[in-house]
């Protein structure tokens, strides 16, 4: 059975000297564990095929590690998105059929972003693009950002929307007063950056974006980030909004036409079966969230699923393989 992981991540030089400095010295300062993290995401060859070899996984989807360009200043961000796009072209050209490529972009500068990302798919032949959150507290249903998701649905390849620490103000409102590792583990990874990407698409969702652009395709990871345990509930309450205040359509048929679903580092089965009983097998796809995550804890957790062998194969490849063309 072939696999494709859709939320796999590196970095390149550039980015460890710039806007991924604060992250590069954290890990740093973590021992040993954060020195092989480091490593692990600085190699895209052969030691990183090798181990994907020894899991039993035969494609991944690349994308520059969180926080990506989004939060640094324009001039910056277009450097630094072009330089890791070249630098992820590389890899894929050595190995097209191990590796595929998510696109950085620029976001604080839109148009410089659209062209970024028609340079990507049309020359380099990237298949989407990689959004860390939010831009410094601005969000994709801004119409700031038309440029990009005009582009990215004409050119008919996802988004990527991957967790990013809330905003400042949220982080002071409701992170703070903690050890500062706690106030980082529930920020982050344990509930901040869930919650933050769920409001994200809810924002989106609210917002009209996908109604402006119907054809946009959107992937999050982590099981839906919260969103299909929460979305009859908050699908109920947009009903009893007033005329042109809700959305045009009903929350949970955006979805379930607009939204896939990636799992890395969520391997939960009662997890799972919200986001299955939700949305069906052929939106959700398979991710490790290397090298955060196991390959072979997910290669096992894909293989004891409770669907049927053909759904199975759907999510391990084939719904990659509809949504990338890989």
């Amino acid at each position: 059975m072939r696999t494709i992981a859709l939320e796999e991540h590196f970095t390149t030089p550039a980015f460890v000297a710039g806007p991924g400095r604060f992250f590069t010295e954290n890990m740093a300062k973590a021992g040993p564990g954060g020195a092989k993290l480091l490593a692990q995401l600085a190699d895209i060859g052969d030691r990183r095929i090798a181990e994907m070899d020894e899991a039993g996984l035969d494609m991944q989807v690349l994308s520059l590690n969180s926080p990506g360009v989004e939060q640094a200043e324009a001039e910056e961000a277009i450097a630094i998105a072009r330089d890791a796009n070249d630098v992820l072209a590389g890899a894929v050209r050595k190995h097209p059929t191990r590796f595929a490529a998510m696109a950085a972009l620029p976001m604080a500068s839109p148009d410089a972003a659209a062209e970024e990302l028609e340079r990507c798919v049309r020359q380099l032949g990237f298949k989407g693009v990689n959004i860390n959150g939010h831009n410094r507290g601005r969000y994709l249903d801004d119409p700031f950002y038309a440029p990009v998701l005009a582009r990215a649905e004409a050119l008919n390849v996802p988004i990527y929307l991957h967790p990013a620490i809330p905003p400042k103000a949220v982080m002071e409102a409701s992170y703070a007063g903690f050890h500062p590792a706690t106030t980082f583990m529930i920020a982050g990874p344990g509930w901040g950056w869930h919650i933050e990407t769920g409001m994200h698409i809810v924002r989106m969702m609210l917002g009209g974006v996908f109604d402006r652009f119907p054809k946009l395709q959107v992937v999050i990871g982590h099981m839906g980030e919260a969103l299909p345990f929460m979305m009859p509930r908050l699908e109920a309450q947009a009903k009893m909004l007033p005329p042109g205040a809700g959305p045009r359509k009903p929350l949970g048929d955006y979805l379930r036409q607009n939204l896939h679903y990636t799992f890395g580092g969520f391997n939960y089965a009662s997890t799972f079966q919200v986001l299955l009983t939700t949305v069906g097998p052929e939106r959700i796809m398979y991710s490790v969230d290397y090298p955060y995550g196991s390959m072979t804890e997910a290669r096992a957790f894909l293989d004891t699923l409770p669907v049927s062998d053909a759904e199975r194969e759907a999510i391990a490849h084939g719904n990659a393989e509809r949504l990338l063309g890989v």
